[in-house]
C-alpha cells in the first residue's frame, strides 16, 4: 500500500455561525457544504459564501452534475440547487447513523460511520445495491477518475484512502497532521480534494497524489 504525507494547499473559515462543518461537494464552480442548519457554498478563488440553502445538513453532500444530494437525519434529500427547492427524498441506508455522501456513475454511494461501511444506493428508492467494509471509521466519500476514495476519522487520527470499490481493499492512504480532522470528502475532478473539517468550522483543500496502479 501507497502511503503518503497530506500536503494542505489551502485553508476556508471558519465561517461566521458555522460550528461544524459536515459533508462536502463541487458543482465545478462552487464548493458546497454542510453547515448544520443550511448547505452553503464558497467561491474556491476568493473563499466568499456564495449561497446558503436553508436545509438539514448534518452529514455527507454530493453533486451529479445538476442536483445537489444532502444526508438530512435517516434522509437524503435531493435538491434543485437554483431555486433551494427540494424535490424529492429517500430513506438514507444508516437510519441516521450516516456519514459521507457521493455520486458516481447514477448511483449514490453513502457511508457509515462507526458500522466502518460504504453503501452504494438506488437515488430513485434508496435500494443498498452493495455494501464495502472499511477497517476504520468512514467519513466523506468520493469517486475521482474511477478511483474510490473515503475519509476516515478513528480518535484523532485521519486519513484518505483509495479503496477497490469490490473488495474494500486500501490501496493508497493520505495521512492527514495530528489534529486535523476529515469529516466530509470530494474531489474536484483534477488535483485536489476538499475536505469538511468538522469542529474546526473550517474546509481544506489537500493535494491529491498523482494517480498510480498497482
Amino acid at each position: 500500500m501507497k502511503r503518503t504525507a497530506a500536503e494542505i494547499l489551502r485553508e476556508y473559515g471558519p465561517f461566521p455561525g458555522v460550528e461544524q462543518v459536515a459533508g462536502v461537494s463541487f458543482d465545478g464552480e462552487q464548493i458546497w457544504f454542510a453547515a448544520g442548519d443550511a448547505l452553503r457554498s464558497i467561491d474556491p478563488a476568493s473563499g466568499e459564501v456564495r449561497r446558503s440553502i436553508d436545509v438539514v445538513a448534518h452529514a455527507g453532500t454530493a453533486f451529479d452534475g445538476e442536483h445537489l444530494y444532502q444526508i438530512a437525519e435517516d434522509r437524503i434529500l435531493k435538491i434543485e440547487p437554483a431555486s433551494g427547492r427540494v424535490l424529492a427524498n429517500i430513506p438514507a441506508p444508516g437510519g441516521g447513523a450516516d456519514s459521507g455522501l457521493a455520486w458516481h456513475e447514477g448511483t449514490l454511494w453513502v457511508g457509515q460511520y462507526r458500522d466502518r461501511k460504504i453503501h452504494q444506493v438506488d437515488p430513485a428508492d434508496g435500494t443498498v445495491l452493495r455494501t464495502i467494509v472499511s477497517k476504520r471509521f468512514v467519513t466523506g466519500v468520493t469517486w475521482v477518475e474511477g478511483d474510490l476514495w473515503h475519509g476516515t476519522w478513528e480518535g484523532e487520527t485521519c486519513d484518505l484512502r483509495r479503496v477497490d470499490p469490490d473488495t474494500g481493499e486500501v490501496l493508497e492512504s493520505v495521512d492527514l497532521p495530528p489534529g486535523i480532522m476529515v469529516s466530509g470528502l470530494e474531489s474536484d475532478g483534477a488535483d485536489r480534494f476538499y475536505c469538511g473539517g468538522g469542529r474546526s468550522g473550517k474546509v481544506r483543500a489537500v493535494r491529491r497524489p498523482p494517480r498510480t496502479r498497482r
